[in-house]
């Protein structure tokens, strides 16, 4: 993130999982298996999916346990609470990225690109955290979660990481905006998302 100070990766990463834990804590009791704009993934998926890539955000930091189910293909059932299930990885996030100096050059990633500064690899977990709020957000009729102070690093992160990961599946392709989109709509539909 070259415009992005050290230490504001910190407070870019807390608005991620603070606008992920807000999305999920407004999802109404039968909203859980509603369609997201994940191609075939329910509220409940895309739940599983963020909790999981935030746990394994943590294990690639501190060595620790990976996510007992595969990111990319959730179940669609949590036992328990859904919330506590997303407050599992998000502590964990939190705890690991506390342990990771503000300018430190090679942060491990549970991504293919390897190791990456702090502000990078910091934004790239919270890329994921903000767009599957977004996600969850649009999927439940709540008011979406992005700022455009979010979206401008947010999209900075974005164009470092996401090429290469279109390939495994994680972003569908880019779509075109027009000239007078805002920074949010830029971010989502560089996301492959229609922000309509």
């Amino acid at each position: 993130m070259n415009e992005t100070t050290t230490a504001s990766w910190r407070t870019l990463l807390t608005q991620a999982h603070d606008a992920l834990r807000s999305s999920v804590a407004g999802v109404g009791g039968g909203a859980w298996d509603a369609a997201t704009p994940c191609e075939k993934w329910s509220v409940t998926q895309v739940l599983q999916h963020a909790t999981g890539d935030q746990i394994a955000f943590a294990a690639a930091i501190t060595g620790g346990a990976w996510p007992s189910e595969d990111p990319f293909a959730p179940s669609g059932s949590i036992e328990g609470d859904p919330r506590a299930h997303l407050a599992v990885g998000l502590d964990a996030s939190a705890r690991a990225w506390a342990t990771v100096d503000d300018d430190a050059e090679q942060v491990p990633v549970p991504l293919p690109q390897g190791p990456m500064p702090a502000s990078l690899a910091a934004g790239a977990c919270a890329l994921d955290a903000a767009v599957h709020a977004w996600d969850i957000a649009v999927a439940t009729g709540q008011p979406s979660p992005l700022t455009p102070e979010m979206a401008v690093p947010l999209m900075e992160v974005a164009t470092q990481i996401v090429e290469p990961l279109r390939a495994y599946g994680a972003y569908a392709p880019a779509l075109e905006t027009g000239d007078d989109a805002d920074e949010v709509t830029v971010l989502l539909a560089y996301l492959g998302r229609r922000p309509v």
